[in-house]
């Protein structure tokens, strides 16, 4: 298969604020390519988010290890603030990088952002 020329899907990043939670959503390819200009914009949109992030991941079309770290960046951010992070609505082909890489005991993953809403509020 030629993917000469072929750009990857441009990353982007929205920061919806509710009473009660905040829901960051990532859509397109989070690689190496795209995680640095990700980066600062998810850290802006993690300060004064409140004791809940949700991270709706449904828009993510590709990861590879920059991604990951990203992510992890993201928990390390939060950790210490007491707020809770969880990933929510990955595409088939992101949850099964999260089990394999191990994340997925590492961040609690819900298969919809509703269900990480309600769940974590229930908590």
């Amino acid at each position: 298969m030629d993917t000469a020329g072929t750009a990857s899907p441009e990353a982007g990043l929205r920061r919806e604020a509710f009473a009660e939670h905040t829901v960051i959503t990532i859509t397109g390819d989070l690689d190496i390519a795209s995680v640095p200009s990700l980066r600062e914009p998810l850290e802006t949109a993690l300060r004064d988010a409140g004791p809940l992030v949700v991270v709706d991941l449904s828009g993510v079309t590709f990861c590879d290890a920059a991604g990951l770290a990203l992510l992890t960046g993201a928990r390390r951010l939060t950790e210490p603030e007491g707020v809770s992070l969880v990933l929510a609505a990955p595409r088939p082909h992101m949850a099964r990088l999260l089990r394999v890489s191990g994340l997925s005991r590492v961040f609690a993953v819900r298969t919809t952002v509703d269900a990480a809403r309600v769940r974590s509020a229930a908590a």
